[in-house]
C-alpha cells in the first residue's frame, strides 16, 4: 500500500481532487486536520503533553480541549507553535498508522493536508505527492464563496500558507511528486487527476 499526499493552499480544490480520486478508484482518505481536532478532542495524554509543555490549561468547563484557547497562545508565539507540533504530529503519525490497517491491502490511501509542505517534521512522509494549485486571487474567491466569509477573513488566513502562496504565485517550487493546475473546469480537473494516479499504479 502507498501513501499519497494531496496537498495545497486554501482554495486550491485540494479536498475536490481528493473526492475525485476516490470515486474512481474506491480509496482510503486520511483527513489530517481534521484528525488532529479529532486528537485534541480524544486524546488526554496529548493535552496533558501540551499543557505541561507550555506551563498553561487549555481546557474548557467541561475539562475537554479549548482550541480557540490553545490557538490564541501559539499566534505569534513561534516557538510554543513548535513546541505544539513536535508533540501533535507524532500522535498524528501513530493514528494515521493504526487507521491505515484496514486498508493495507490496497493499492494506495489518501493523505489530505493543507500544511504538510510547510512542516519540517513531515518532510519525507508519504510515497507521492501531489500538490493542487490555483492563482492566490482565484483561490480566495473560492474561499470566500465556499464559507461564506469576507475577503480579509480569508486572506488573513491564507497568509499562514506562506509557502503555498509562493507556489501560486511562481516563486518557489514544491517539493511535489505532481502539480496540478486546478483554473480550468471539472473536466480537466479530472483528467490531470486520472493521469496522474494511472501514471503511478502503471509504474508502482
Amino acid at each position: 500500500m502507498k501513501v499519497i499526499v494531496v496537498t495545497g493552499g486554501i482554495g486550491s480544490g485540494k479536498s475536490e481532487v481528493c473526492r475525485i480520486i476516490q470515486e474512481m478508484y474506491g480509496c482510503g482518505l486520511y483527513e489530517a486536520d481534521e484528525r488532529v481536532k479529532a486528537l485534541y478532542d480524544n486524546n488526554p495524554v496529548l493535552l496533558d503533553k501540551i499543557e505541561d509543555a507550555l506551563s498553561q490549561s487549555f481546557r474548557d468547563s467541561e475539562g475537554k480541549m479549548d482550541r480557540s484557547m490553545l490557538a490564541e497562545r501559539i499566534f505569534g508565539d513561534r516557538a510554543a507553535l513548535e513546541t505544539v507540533e513536535s508533540l501533535v504530529f507524532p500522535a498524528l503519525l501513530d493514528d494515521f498508522k493504526e487507521w491505515s490497517r484496514k486498508y493495507v491491502d490496497d493499492a494506495f490511501v489518501l493523505f489530505e493536508s493543507a500544511t504538510i509542505l510547510e512542516k519540517p517534521q513531515l518532510k519525507g512522509f508519504g510515497d507521492f505527492t501531489i500538490l493542487v494549485d490555483a492563482p492566490f486571487g482565484l483561490r480566495l474567491q473560492r474561499a470566500c464563496e465556499r464559507d461564506g466569509a469576507g475577503s480579509d477573513q480569508i486572506r488573513a488566513r491564507m497568509m499562514n500558507q506562506p509557502l503555498m502562496n509562493a507556489v501560486s504565485d511562481g516563486t518557489a517550487v514544491p517539493d511535489a511528486d505532481a502539480v496540478i493546475s486546478n483554473v480550468g473546469s471539472y473536466e480537466d480537473l479530472t483528467e490531470q487527476v486520472v493521469k496522474i494516479i494511472d501514471n503511478l499504479l502503471n509504474n508502482r
